[in-house]
């Protein structure tokens, strides 16, 4: 399936930014079942500098700065890509947790060293102690740890409520878990923490979803606007994603923008600004099906 992705962002000032330097990350990652064939990026007022490389993690990375006067600047990434079914292992089959558990601490190898390095905690997805105790019906000894996962994205997404407005990338995971609601990257960092904290190798993912529906389908939560969700380390068939707000396991929906350890790591856009005031900032996706290239 070919599809074109639309996604703009634009900020509205109070007052004059005399200058402002920003990174972003919307250049869609390659991965075993998507391809980038372009991405053009159009920023107004036009940057005075723009160039890209990648992050830490693999990630397309681009830097602009702008150095006229501005009150509005608006950012659009328009790309197309190429992805390819990938549905996932048969649940029941893959390796039992404990086990999984025990080969990361001493897997020396690249893959290993790789994956192990997404078991620890960070910043928005934090090792708390109810957590455990939240995850832990989902994951009695022996059980295969995606049959096991499937269960706990099946009780997150039955027991929280997806309600935009609910919360921002600065609300505390141990708040949203109290209070029950929140938005998509929520959900994936409290999943991220139930099983990091269970010692198995779990990546943020943010990326986006079909906007339209698919024939005899459900519109999937998340579209017409950047989507999050996590991918598990399953030993040796590898990640596989899992998709907690929408309680599926993603085959052909959902594009992968970039990963990281939580949201800090992959956030779309920030920057520094000088001047500028108070600020609103507004943000449209699109994500069509394609039968031939960019227009």
């Amino acid at each position: 399936m070919r599809y074109r992705v639309t996604h703009t962002t634009t900020y509205d000032y109070e007052e004059m930014v005399s200058i402002c330097h920003n990174e972003i990350r919307l250049v869609p990652r390659r991965t075993l079942a998507q391809e980038c064939l372009r991405t053009i990026l159009e920023v107004e007022p036009a940057p005075a500098v723009l160039n890209s490389q990648l992050d830490h993690f693999g990630n397309p990375l681009s830097f602009f700065t702008l150095e006229e006067p501005h009150q509005r600047m608006v950012l659009t990434a328009l790309s197309e890509l190429v992805l390819e079914p990938r549905p996932a292992p048969p649940p029941d089959k893959t390796i039992a947790w404990n086990k999984l558990r025990e080969q990361l601490a001493c897997d020396l190898s690249q893959e290993g060293l790789a994956a192990f390095s997404f078991t620890f905690e960070s910043p928005l997805a934090q090792m708390l102690p109810e957590l455990v105790r939240y995850a832990a019906p989902s994951f009695p000894t022996g059980a295969p740890v995606l049959e096991a996962v499937v269960d706990l994205t099946r009780r997150i997404h039955t027991d929280f409520v997806y309600r935009p407005g609910a919360t921002s990338v600065t609300t505390p995971l141990a708040e949203f878990f109290a209070a029950r609601a929140g938005v998509c990257q929520d959900f994936a960092h409290l999943e991220i923490a139930c099983l990091r904290a269970l010692g198995l190798a779990t990546r943020y993912v943010s990326g986006y979803v079909r906007t339209e529906r698919p024939r005899g389908g459900e519109r999937l939560v998340g579209a017409d606007a950047s989507h999050a969700w996590l991918s598990v380390y399953c030993g040796e068939v590898g990640w596989v994603d899992v998709d907690p707000t929408n309680d599926v396991l993603p085959t052909d929906q959902h594009l992968t923008l970039a990963f990281g350890r939580d949201y800090g790591d992959v956030s779309p856009i920030k920057g520094v600004l000088l001047g500028g005031g108070g600020h609103s900032v507004e943000v449209a996706v699109e994500v069509v099906p394609l039968e031939h290239g960019l227009v």
